[in-house]
């Protein structure tokens, strides 16, 4: 029988239940538990209704109760008893546990103290006290209620004792959140409170009461409705109020890992406009706009230019900096900016979206040097590691004491009291942000996992010696310090028109009227024209021919000397052409004999009025004529009838 006085939900059995029960002890099959019963004596006359009796119900049988079943068998059924009690108890502790979770520090502390009073009866009862004076003295030592220790007890009832505590823990949800509100009257006011106008609560909670003046509503305090509003998520009431940029700030940043590169494997470039005013060379006052490119892995700014805009001039220029001094990275990530998509920067990239790319635009720089360009999501800084340079040289350069005075503030809101009071020469503007720039790669302490107190130049400087970098070639040089342009030989001349100048190479005759790619300094328009076929291919350098004054005798006299030059390279060329004379061609030609003339079978006959046989003298025309007449006669024609030619 189970100890304790535990008691088993099921007590009788019939033989079929037993048998399938298969209890240790006993048979399986119902056969055999009758069999067993017969000669046990299951159904002697005194144990009746204690030990076995009639079964109840459609069938009818006999049933036996488990007193009758030997004690192994007990055992087995009340542990599987006890196991199928135990499972619901088992999941509602696991809520108990979620739900505990969730509570507030306070009402954990006092579970735990509710907790120390019931181990400290427990320990008394295992001692040997009763229960019902360990429970009096423990309230009476820690003065505590007896009541209220009785009704701690209770909340742990039928639970294991490792789940005590939750079930301890208060279960009081305090006051009221709110008092009655109309829906109605609640949609209202959120409508009102949750707009990206972002109006006042009072303001809202006043608009409110106007209505449920009119419409004869019953609304809780100001307070009141201000909690209630304050609890709704506060992710959904930024979303409403302040829109998707102040949520997206919420979201946590992707950390992405820099350290699966090596120095100047991947680099980011971005535009910045310095809080600064500048006097340029030709007098003018503006804020300087930068390109900087910047190494992914170390954090190193490795290049920068700075002009009047924001351009793929500027890009172009920063680009070949880097190049020249570094190498060539293999990735690049880009803002999605005119001056980065441009063609003469990103053409042929299939990536690029903000211009179509045609099939016969030029490769662009990066295109051509093999750089894998990646574009950054527009407006979100949290893409771009270099923005995080550009608000530390923000703080640091734009505000140097040498900009003293010409400092502009970051917004028309922010303009310090000597606004507009100085401009910056330019020359002194780049020599101060060099120095910045320097000590910016150059300072110690940075947090970064990978510099890990180093400085950024020494986190570069220490992968730069150890990873594989691709070096620029002259060939690469010439692109990188070249724009790209395509453009169409004339067709009469070869000559190329480009920006106002003309340009002409003797090997541009055989492109006139196709499309090549001419790259070239746009800083010096004067040099020569790199010239390259539409299949990449490298042709030569066209020179530029400068328009010359009408009656500048220096000129005509250079352009005579061209024209010499190259008439005398044409005519050696062309003579290279023929090895053999013309009178060696002749002597090799076969020498043709005259043919034997043919016997004539029809003679013309000679009519008086034959003005070329009167054109002869006398003498002769009657020889002539006589001779025409034998040979007629010696061979008469038909349909011809001779006349005789009367003397004059």
């Amino acid at each position: 029988m189970p100890r304790d006085g535990q008691t088993i939900a099921c007590e009788w059995f019939s033989a079929a239940e037993l048998a399938a029960l298969a209890l240790p002890g006993l048979p399986t099959t119902k056969r055999g538990i009758t069999d067993l019963a017969e000669r046990q004596d299951w159904q002697r006359p005194a144990w009746e209704g204690t030990h076995w009796r009639q079964r109840a119900g459609r069938g009818g049988g006999v049933e036996y109760h488990l007193a009758v079943l030997p004690m192994v068998a007990r055992a087995k059924l009340a542990f599987a008893e006890h196991q199928a009690a135990q499972e619901p108890a088992h999941a509602a502790a696991e809520g108990l546990w979620d739900w505990y979770a969730r509570q507030p520090s306070t009402k954990k502390a006092k579970a735990e103290a509710r907790l120390k009073a019931l181990d400290a009866v427990e320990t008394l009862v295992r001692a040997g006290e009763r229960r019902v004076q360990a429970m009096q003295m423990i309230a009476a030592e820690q003065k505590i209620a007896l009541s209220s220790l009785y009704e701690w007890a209770k909340l742990t009832h039928g639970l294991a004792r490792e789940d005590w505590l939750p079930a301890l823990a208060p279960r009081h949800a305090g006051g009221r959140e709110s008092a009655d509100l109309p829906e109605e009257a609640w949609e209202m006011l959120k409508g009102d409170f949750l707009r990206p106008e972002r109006p006042n609560f009072t303001a809202c909670y006043r608009r409110l009461q106007r209505v449920a003046a009119t419409e004869g509503w019953t609304i809780p305090a100001e307070r009141t409705l201000h909690r209630r509003m304050m609890a709704i998520p506060e992710h959904q009431r930024v979303l409403l109020r302040d829109g998707v940029d102040a949520l997206r700030r919420m979201f946590p940043a992707q950390q992405r890992d820099r350290g699966v590169f090596h120095a100047l494997e991947a680099v980011n470039a971005d535009g910045h406009t310095w809080d600064v005013f500048v006097r340029w060379p030709d007098g003018t006052i503006g804020r300087p706009h930068m390109v900087a490119f910047q190494d992914l892995y170390s954090g190193k700014i490795l290049s920068f230019r700075v002009d009047v805009a924001l351009s793929w001039h500027a890009v172009r220029l920063a680009f070949g900096d880097m190049v020249e001094s570094f190498g060539i990275p293999r990735l690049c990530w880009l803002d999605n900016g005119r001056e980065f998509a441009a063609k003469r920067i990103t053409g042929g990239q299939k990536t690029r979206y903000r211009f179509k790319v045609k099939d016969e635009e030029p490769e662009g720089l990066m295109t051509t040097m093999g750089v894998e360009v990646h574009w950054t999501t527009p407006y979100h800084g949290q893409a771009k590691p270099i923005e995080r340079a550009f608000r530390d040289l923000a703080q640091d350069a734009a505000k140097h004491p040498a900009f003293a005075g010409a400092y502009t503030g970051n917004s028309p809101t922010a303009k310090p009291d000597n606004y507009g009071k100085a401009a910056v020469p330019l020359d002194e503007f780049l020599r101060v942000i060099s120095e910045e720039i320097a000590e910016h790669n150059a300072r110690a302490g940075r947090r970064s996992p990978i510099c890990a107190g180093r400085s950024f130049d020494e986190t570069f400087a220490a992968s730069y010696a150890v990873s594989p970098i691709q070096r620029a070639s002259a060939e690469q040089r010439r692109l990188w310090l070249l724009a790209a342009e395509a453009v169409r030989p004339r067709a009469q001349d070869g000559a190329i028109h480009l920006y106002g100048n003309r340009y002409w190479a003797e090997f541009l005759h055989a492109q006139r009227g196709s499309q090549v790619v001419a790259r070239f300094d746009p800083d010096a328009l004067a040099e020569p024209l790199h010239i390259y076929a539409a299949d990449g291919r490298y042709l030569g350098a066209a020179e530029c021919l400068e328009a010359a004054g009408f009656n500048s005798v220096s000129a005509a006299q250079d352009q005579a000397r061209r024209w010499k030059q190259y008439l005398r390279a044409t005519r050696q060329g062309a003579e290279a052409l023929n090895r053999m004379s013309i009178a060696e061609v002749a002597r090799k030609l076969p020498q043709i004999e005259a043919a034997e003339p043919p016997e004539a079978r029809v003679v013309q006959p000679i009519f008086a009025g034959n003005t070329a046989l009167k054109a002869l003298p006398r003498e002769e025309r009657e020889e002539e004529s006589d001779r025409v007449m034998d040979a007629l006669r010696a061979q008469p024609l038909r349909n011809f009838r001779i006349v005789e030619e009367e003397d004059e």
